[in-house]
């Protein structure tokens, strides 16, 4: 068997063909070999959720992931949530609510309850809770995570506020 593979997929929307090692992980492909370093490695067990990323609209552990896997694929990870101009309404609302610290957890935070909010527009707290259950944020206390997100429901159902803009 080769000990290489040419994966074909899409990164954020944009495509990317690249022969990779078999053994590599998808979070070590998208941080060292596309560098897309907003995805963090925690605990590279698969138990922190910091690694998340969306396969095709559904969350993974990219730590767990090997990079062969996802030929074929649409990888979105935190950099492809928004744009260059504006924050998704998820984002904002994470500034707007304080729902981070450090910062650490944040990517998979929000690629996690992307995946949400995308499959359920209108979630209880409870159920943003159990969204999260397999994130392990070590600062906020999920309090304002939870907020934020409800904030979030409001943004997209009725639009984001004029402080949104991405100022350089």
């Amino acid at each position: 068997m080769s000990e290489t593979w040419t994966i074909k997929c899409l990164i954020n929307e944009k495509p990317v063909e690249r022969e990779v090692s078999v053994r590599l992980t998808l979070a070590d492909f998208l941080r060292h070999e596309v560098g897309l370093t907003g995805t963090h490695l925690g605990c590279e067990h698969g138990v922190c959720g910091a690694c998340t990323v969306l396969l095709d609209g559904r969350s993974a552990r990219s730590c767990l992931t090997l990079a062969v896997q996802v030929d074929g694929m649409n990888v979105t990870t935190v950099e492809g949530l928004g744009d260059k101009t504006r924050l998704s309404p998820l984002q904002q609302a994470f500034m707007d609510e304080h729902g981070l610290q450090c910062g650490f957890c944040t990517p998979g935070m929000l690629t996690t309850l992307t995946e949400l909010l995308a499959n359920n527009p209108d979630p209880s707290e409870s159920e943003v809770r159990l969204a999260i259950s397999g994130n392990i944020c070590r600062c906020t206390g999920y309090e304002n995570i939870v907020k934020a997100t409800m904030t979030a429901v409001r943004y997209i159902r009725d639009g984001m506020p004029e402080s949104s803009e991405v100022v350089d």
